[in-house]
């Protein structure tokens, strides 16, 4: 049986990964995917200590992220579409006021 150390530190470098895109990164695809990795981190521990203490409420949670991610990508790519056809690209810096 694998330690649950090792399913937090795997969780704690895979959000971390996931905090670095979304701080770095300018690009509206890769700041989404960023928050992606960062769910799934989440997710990971949910998973794990379900595991740990035998219930499976760890489990049921991480599906309701799961759904609540898909959720977010489509609202994403919804604004990323507009981004690009608003501003020719899908840099966030270069939307920085509401107006047309």
């Amino acid at each position: 049986m694998v330690p649950i150390s090792y399913y937090i530190l795997l969780s704690a470098a895979i959000f971390s990964i996931g905090l670095f895109g979304v701080l770095t990164r300018r690009n509206a695809l890769m700041f989404l995917i960023s928050i992606e990795l960062m769910l799934n981190a989440a997710n990971l521990n949910f998973v794990a200590f379900s595991t740990l203490h035998g219930n499976l409420t760890g489990q049921v949670f991480s599906l309701f992220v799961l759904a609540l991610a898909a959720a977010e990508v489509a609202v994403g790519i919804g604004i990323i579409l507009v981004l690009y056809k608003n501003f020719s690209g899908i840099d966030v810096t270069k939307a920085v006021t509401l107006r047309w």
